[in-house]
């Protein structure tokens, strides 16, 4: 049974980018649930698209914010092949700015917590009502009037039946879950309308066999007549909003204090170690801030050589990340620049544009999201800084590390085995950074258990075999050889020649 035939969600592009190729089976099951799910839901399919790499869209500037939306979109349209109607915001942490965005770009909803909604009111007129504890009505959509006069739909899920779920026995059985779905309507039937927004690890990982729960939900719900099951965007088309809303800006459904639990040590914690505390949130966010602007400088001083439009090459780089062909990448290098450019400045343009992405990706949430800077969420968003360092410093001279890493000791840990978010830098991320020599050196070690080919695809290079020679004498192995080495993603060339024994 395919669960995400019958219902809204969205994967971020990042975890689908990775289960392309590590589980294509589940990837194209997923792509063919929004197929099925167009047939279902008359023409709207139940995938939503997401911001594209799950940063706190209130914390982003607006360029950050306008390159979220258009590549969460254009990833969409890659894998799904048609335009997402709804969008799913990280955390759903939400501004009007934001929103405003994803009306630009034609998103027409969104799924907010019911904490978010400010206050209500008819369309037609009348005085606006004040939400108070939450209490908004969550079976009907509302209209947001954003600044610039555009609007977006605002759906808010039923807090209480999601928290039974994610947090709760609700999975335990799937016709009390069932039940417990289409029991909750206040008003009619015909017109209302039963939601809940929870996390995809909450069915299997969380709660073990919960993916088994919600099937046999649905199946119990169309079996037994006991409602209509339907998506967001159909409701949305039949049930146009009759209400108005106004949502609090910056704020979110995991942190009670708006978007604080990403920038400062507001309390919010999942309560990993005792007496720990959360300092260290706002010298990593102010690390990034410093290192972005300083990333900003360098790529809007050096990418003037090639374009007029710097922002512009930026949207239209998702086009490259998506498909890492050859052509694809001279397209998109002469549809920016408006010329033909030699290999070293191809090579250079690119690196300009890597170091921005990882820019980007260095404020993925999760990197604040939990108790600890020596995490693995942590140290992620910092092997993204690093990189980001890595190309600024091959592409002009610029040393960023020094400085960020004094920065970086403003950031306690709560590990015995670490000082600060310098320490953990130095331990578990300088260690692991990749160069052509590091490269060469992994090649050189694994030749001598593995059977390369003359031309092949490591990682993301494309190596082509010099000479080489491998000799076994006893329990002795010794690989001696050339390799010459192409990065797909920034085409940087080099040659590597090694002895291993």
């Amino acid at each position: 049974v395919n669960n995400y035939s019958r219902m809204s969600f969205n994967f971020g592009p990042t975890l689908l980018s990775w289960m392309e190729y590590n589980d294509p089976a589940t990837y194209a099951s997923i792509l063919e649930a929004d197929r099925e799910s167009m047939d279902r839901f008359s023409g709207h399919g139940s995938a939503i698209a997401q911001c594209y790499n799950h940063i706190i869209m209130p914390l982003a500037g607006t360029i950050e914010k306008r390159m979220q939306v258009k590549w969460g979109i254009r990833d969409f349209e890659y894998r799904f092949a048609r335009k997402p109607e709804g969008m799913w915001l990280p955390e759903a942490a939400v501004d009007l700015e934001t929103l405003d965005i994803m009306s630009e770009n034609g998103i027409l909803f969104t799924i907010l917590s019911p904490y978010q909604a400010r206050r209500v009111r008819k369309i037609s007129g009348g005085h606006w009502h004040e939400i108070r504890d939450a209490l908004v009505d969550t079976e009907r959509a509302y209209k947001c009037v954003l600044p610039s006069g555009r609007s977006i739909a605002v759906f808010f899920y039923n807090r209480n039946i999601a928290q039974e779920v994610a947090f709760g026995t609700m999975l335990d059985d799937g016709v009390k879950f069932a039940e417990t779905l289409a029991g909750a309507f206040r008003g009619s039937k015909e017109t209302g309308f039963v939601n809940i927004a929870t996390d995809g690890e909450t069915y299997g990982h969380h709660h073990r066999y919960g993916e088994m729960a919600l099937s046999y939900a649905l199946y119990h719900i169309e079996k037994n007549n006991l409602a209509e099951i339907t998506v967001y965007g159909e409701y949305l088309e039949t049930h146009p909003p009759e209400y108005e809303v106004e949502v609090w800006e910056n704020s979110s459904w995991s942190c009670g204090h708006g978007v604080e639990r990403w920038r400062s040590d507001c309390g919010c914690r999942i309560g990993s170690g005792e007496g720990w505390i959360q300092d260290w949130r706002a010298p990593l966010r102010g690390v990034m801030d410093w290192l972005s602007d300083n990333l900003t400088m360098l790529y809007n001083d050096r990418i003037s050589f090639y374009t007029d439009d710097p922002v512009r090459a930026r949207e239209l780089y998702i086009n490259v990340i998506l498909e890492r062909d050859p052509e694809i990448v001279d397209n998109f290098i002469r549809k920016i620049t408006g010329r033909e450019l030699p290999a070293e400045d191809k090579v250079n343009v690119l690196k300009l544009l890597e170091m921005q992405r990882n820019a980007m990706l260095m404020y993925t949430s999760c990197g604040w999201f939990f108790d600890e800077i020596s995490g693995l969420e942590s140290v992620q968003v910092m092997l993204y800084a690093a990189r980001a360092m890595q190309l600024a410093r091959e592409i002009s001279g610029l040393e960023l590390e020094d400085t960020f890493l004094k920065l970086l000791t403003r950031a306690p840990s709560n590990y015995f085995a670490y000082e600060n978010g310098a320490d953990v830098y130095m331990k578990l991320v300088k260690p692991v950074m990749i160069d052509p020599v590091r490269f060469g050196a992994h090649y050189a070690v694994s030749s001598l258990f593995r059977d390369y080919m003359d031309e092949d695809e490591v990682y993301c290079y494309c190596v082509s075999r010099r000479s080489f020679e491998r000799l076994e004498t006893g329990k002795q192995k010794l690989a001696v050889g050339m390799i010459h080495i192409r990065s797909r993603i920034t085409l940087e060339e080099d040659e590597v020649s090694f002895a291993v024994l």
